[in-house]
Order: C-alpha cells, then structure tokens, then sequence
C-alpha cells in the first residue's frame, strides 16, 4: 500500500512572515535531487495589496543561474493572493528538469509563505 507519507517530503522557500512592499527573493532554496517533481503551495494571512508569486529554477546550487519557469514545466499557474481574500492558499506544480527551485514574490505586502513539497521519489519511503 502506498501513502504520501512516505513519498512526498516538504521544505519553505518563503518562510511564513510579514513582508514588505519590495519584491521578496525567497529565503530558501529546495534541491529536488532524487524527485521527479514538486507541488508548490503558496499561502497567506492579511494582505494590504495582492502578491504575485514566481517560480524560478536552475542547476546551481546557489541559484546563480536562476530563470523564470516556463510554462510548459508547470502543472497550473503562479498564483497571485488576492488582498481581497485574508487566509488563501493556491498551489501549482513543477514538471521541469532543473535541480534547484526557489519561490520569489515581485509585490506585496502582508503575511504569506511558499512551500514546496517534493514529489515523486526516486526511492521511497523518503521519511
């Protein structure tokens, strides 16, 4: 018997805070070294103006190579969390082939968080 237990492993880009005004680079970046795939769940509490997510991708483990996702690697599209809907999740998915992915913002202020959750393993249980 399958569970997502033991084959979906998840790790923030954005950490849950409060964020300015300026674009937000994420503040991690999630190898997905083993893992053919990933959901992305992009979230928030209180917003002052709506926050536009972006994924970006890439081989370098610092992300010195980052580019936009295209979209014919994603599963869905970026979400933008509305100011008018306090407490909203979206998610959207990565089908690409890059190693590296990092979850940016170019607006907004308020509560949110991005979280990426690697799936599809190579070798399960990964827990």
């Amino acid at each position: 018997m399958k569970d997502l237990y033991h084959d979906l492993l998840a790790a923030y880009s954005i950490y849950p805070a409060s964020l300015g005004a300026a674009a937000k680079t994420g503040d991690a970046i999630v190898d997905l070294q083993g893992y053919e795939g990933a959901l992305i769940v992009c979230g928030s509490g209180a917003l002052t103006v709506d926050m536009p997510f972006q994924l970006m991708h890439g081989d370098a483990a610092n992300l010195s190579d980052a580019a936009a996702v295209p979209d014919t690697d994603l599963l869905g599209t970026e979400p933008t969390l509305l100011q008018a809907t306090d407490n909203e999740i979206k998610t959207f998915g990565y089908k690409g082939g890059k190693r590296y992915l990092r979850v940016d913002t170019t607006t907004g202020t308020g509560v949110a968080f991005a979280a990426i959750i690697k799936g599809a393993p190579r070798h399960a249980p990964v827990i």
